[in-house]
């Protein structure tokens, strides 16, 4: 009932005071805080997609008109100088080679790259990438102490000339931040992505070349390719890379972008081979000397390494968050899968043995019966409710309405029906637990049923209910609550829960003996039972797991009857939703936490908490709390991933819940029709479900004052049982 949790209450809102220490209020300030978290986590996966943008290698594409670019430039050297509006180029002096370097640095083949360069005593250009210098700063570090020459490769290796001009600068800036923070020095040397000779340089790349001057870089092309990127094996890079008739050469090679085994080999063989043709190494800045100034790099100011800081640690955090978030998501795979199959092995298991025909609890149980029904202002449901138990085929049922000082005319309305079987109490205000208790108290006969009062059961049901009590060691008994209003899209979902989750897991726990919850709809119980326990306690949110908690510490057996059904109203609005959602969750976490000893203790005890407790963590907070990593990694798949690889594991997912669905329905005689919301439910009623925990999980780690307000019945269950 959503009436209800221990406390004062004050007109028609509930207090409850959490007894745990450190209380706070849970006001708007965490769910800023949850807003900011949020943000945050989008930024990172942003920053994540932008620094993990895929690439091509770098060749030849089809070159564009060429009549803006002068001719001197698509006839000169590969050293292009646009800056102060000047459009000069550079040729390589005679039998000089610069050895130039792109895509880097890649963690497991640029140190081999500089191994090779160190053991000739070669200086190379390292045309690096923003986001890898971001991952592996140590390597663009190394480069420069072994003298060696940096320039830029963009941040993500885009086409530039696709890109808009803000776009343009910022991966040149950021490249040049990352560098300055990865090695102290600022560069002057920019490579352009998917770039070749000066020859094939269009127009559309032009422009790009010319706004790269006004950011005082100067653009480095290539005259000799050494297709390394095709990897044509070793001798032919070493063709390739070699220049003609003794002129000298810009050599494009590669130290990331893939396998570089045959670069690496070629270049060792290179490097020797040009020495003994009289050829010299040199860098783009050694090369040409003061026949082109201001080539070399400067020293970064601090401002430059700051901001590249900032840079560099914002992908390596944004990098962490995605490597976190695919462990997450393989954890949930794994606990997803294992809870499928742990599921329909003991579902099925427990479905056989209970249709077999030599089953039975025992001889039949006809012991009188006492039905409590606590309620406050439930006077839309009440008679339904009432009268539906009261006329049950059992023998000798005593239906007791303990009205909790209702102002709406609860009571009243039960004393119209006029039926010898029911008695209504009229007792003080103080919430469900303290009705419940007095019920007790109250009761005539030493079994008890505790219904809730928007439920209807079938005729059968509190006999069925009953049976299991013929074993003596059954203390308690959970009944099958199915969602009675089912026309609205919420009630839909919600029904497809109850029959997937509620009942499915049931049977689960009641295989393995450790059922956490009886429901405060339907659930039966020995007198005796309950007082071992303690009686309800008004220090949960959750009376009814904490009472069935404290039931199998104290010894008692608990068992699920599946054939005992009652329809109960589920919250027909969001808002109502998650009040009740909340209440439960945050009430199975206090439950949990006030019978944690049971983790260490003997006996019955024992044998619950560590059998029932990490299940309960595991499958109704854990897996709930990570589940929506795979739709977060999915949304974020479909735009940054293999778009076909997110859909395929989302609809795996789909498909093992649409499985689990109709064995569960299956198992518990229902029509299939209402499976056709599944997917929806999947893509919004699991997001309302998950924040609704990390609601709860959040007040559980804090404490607190909380307020609740009585749920409104829409009475829809009731009018459908008269």
């Amino acid at each position: 009932m959503g009436t209800w949790r221990g406390g004062q209450r004050i007109g028609d809102t509930q207090h409850i005071v959490v007894p745990e220490p450190g209380r706070s209020r849970f006001s708007g300030r965490r769910w800023i805080l949850a807003g900011i978290g949020t943000l945050v986590l989008a930024n990172l996966l942003a920053i994540g997609a932008y620094a993990n943008s895929r690439f091509a290698p770098d060749n030849e594409g089809a070159i564009g008109p060429q009549g803006s670019v002068p001719a001197a430039v698509r006839d000169g050297g590969p050293v292009v100088d646009t800056r102060d509006g000047r459009a000069t180029s550079h040729k390589v002096p005679d039998r000089t080679i610069v050895l130039t370097f792109d895509d880097g640095p890649d963690p497991l083949w640029t140190p081999q790259v500089l191994d090779v360069l160190h053991k000739h005593g070669v200086r190379a250009t390292f045309f690096v990438i923003g986001s890898q210098t971001s991952r592996h700063p140590e390597f663009v570090d190394r480069m420069v102490r072994e003298g060696h020459e940096v320039g830029a490769h963009t941040f993500t290796h885009p086409d530039l000339a696709g890109l808009s001009g803000w776009r343009q600068r910022l991966e040149l800036s950021q490249t040049r931040s990352a560098i300055a923070y990865a090695a102290g020095v600022t560069t002057p040397l920019v490579r352009l992505p998917y770039s070749s000779g000066v020859d094939s340089l269009d127009d559309k790349h032009w422009s790009v070349v010319r706004a790269a001057g006004n950011q005082d870089m100067v653009s480095v092309f290539d005259d000799t390719d050494s297709r390394d990127w095709a990897r044509p094996g070793v001798d032919a890079i070493v063709r390739s890379s070699t220049p003609e008739d003794g002129r000298g050469a810009v050599v494009l090679l590669h130290d990331a972008g893939g396998d570089r085994s045959q670069t690496v080999a070629a270049l060792d063989k290179f490097i020797p081979m040009m020495r003994q043709r009289g050829y010299r190494f040199a860098t783009v800045e050694g090369a040409f000397g003061a026949s082109t100034p201001d080539l070399a790099a400067g020293q970064a100011s601090r401002g430059d390494q700051i901001r590249g800081g900032l840079l560099v640690w914002a992908v390596k955090v944004a990098d962490g968050t995605g490597r976190l978030l695919w462990v997450l998501l393989l954890l949930v795979g794994i606990l997803t899968l294992g809870r499928t199959l742990v599921l329909f092995g003991f579902a099925v298991r427990h479905a056989r043995r209970r249709r077999a025909r030599t089953w039975s609890w025992g001889p039949e149980v006809n012991e009188p019966v006492t039905v409590i029904v606590p309620a406050y202002n439930e006077r839309k449901t009440i008679a339904a409710a009432v009268r539906s138990l009261a006329t049950g085929t059992h023998p000798g049922i005593e239906v007791l309405v303990i009205d909790d000082e209702s102002d709406d005319g609860t009571a009243e309305e039960v004393e119209e029906l006029g039926l010898p079987n029911v008695r209504v109490v009229r007792v003080p205000g103080g919430g469900k637990a303290s009705a419940l208790n007095a019920g007790v108290a109250l009761a005539r006969h030493n079994l008890l049923v505790m219904v809730d009062a928007d439920t209807v059961v079938t005729p059968d049901a509190i006999h069925r209910l009953v049976q299991p009590f013929a074993d003596p060691k059954v203390g308690a008994v959970a009944g099958n609550v199915k969602v009675g209003n089912k026309r609205r899209i919420i009630g839909t979902w919600q029904h497809i829960e109850y029959v997937i989750g509620f009942n499915l897991d049931r049977r689960l726990y009641d295989t393995l003996h450790c059922m956490p919850t009886i429901p405060g709809a339907l659930g039966g119980f020995r007198r005796q039972a309950v007082q071992d326990a303690g009686g309800l306690s008004r220090a949960t949110l959750a009376e009814d797991t904490d009472l069935t908690m404290a039931i199998h510490r104290a010894g008692w057996r608990v068992v699920y009857e599946e054939s005992a059904v009652a329809r109960t109203e589920a919250p027909n609005t969001l808002r109502q939703l998650w009040r009740q959602r909340y209440r439960w969750s945050y009430g199975t976490m206090q439950a949990m936490w006030r019978h944690r000893r049971a983790l260490v203790e003997k006996g019955p005890s024992g044998r619950f908490g560590r059998r029932g407790l990490p299940f309960i963590a595991l499958f109704s907070v854990v897996l709930p709390l990570l589940a929506p990593v795979l739709d977060i990694l999915a949304v974020y798949g479909l735009f940054f991933l293999d778009r076909v690889e997110a859909l395929v594991a989302w609809l795996a997912v789909l498909v093992i819940q649409v499985v689990t669905a109709i064995l569960a329905f299956r198992l518990d005689k229902e029509p299939l029709r209402p499976l056709w919301a599944l997917p929806l439910q999947q893509l919004v009623y699991r997001q309302v479900m998950y924040l609704v925990l990390v609601h709860a999980a959040a007040t559980a780690l804090t404490g607190g004052l909380l307020k609740w307000q009585h749920l409104r019945r829409s009475g829809e269950v009731a009018a459908e049982a008269t």
